[in-house]
């Protein structure tokens, strides 16, 4: 009867160090995600430009990251073709984004994480696509 009482108490000091782990280790991967995803626009919007450089058509940057409207996916047709192949899904869970405005000067897009959002800003003159580095998770995602 005592081994079993140390057993379950064994168990029960063992789950309370694993559980809070294995929660971290989620909130890590969606910011891991996070990080690739936004090192593969900064990349597409990079390699849109430079293909046009190389063609010689002017304007070089692109003035949007989705052509759509009410897109499906975001960062997929583009008005000069895509800037990630396969499109990120629309959402407000944490590691989805979100499109909130889009102009011919740029577009805003949030990416959720952690039950919070960080925005993200395309400027269409300069082709820079960053966020505001004083706001929460923003430089974790962006180092």
């Amino acid at each position: 009867m005592i081994e079993l009482v140390f057993v379950i108490v064994v168990i029960g000091i063992l789950s309370a160090i694993a559980i809070p782990k294995l929660a971290a280790s989620r909130d890590d991967a969606i910011l891991v995600k996070g990080k690739s995803q936004i090192a593969a626009i900064r990349s597409g919007i990079a390699m849109q430009k430079n293909k046009r450089l190389l063609e010689g058509t002017t304007p070089f940057i692109p003035k949007t990251l989705d052509k759509n409207a009410s897109p499906t996916t975001l960062f997929h047709d583009g008005d000069y073709g895509n800037i990630l192949e396969y499109g990120l899904s629309i959402g407000t869970k944490d590691g989805q984004w979100s499109r909130t405005s889009q102009s011919a000067t740029g577009s805003t897009y949030k990416f959720h994480i952690e039950g919070t959002t960080v925005q993200f800003d395309y400027n269409a003159s300069n082709g820079i696509f960053d966020c505001n580095h004083s706001v929460a998770n923003c430089k974790s995602l962006t180092e």
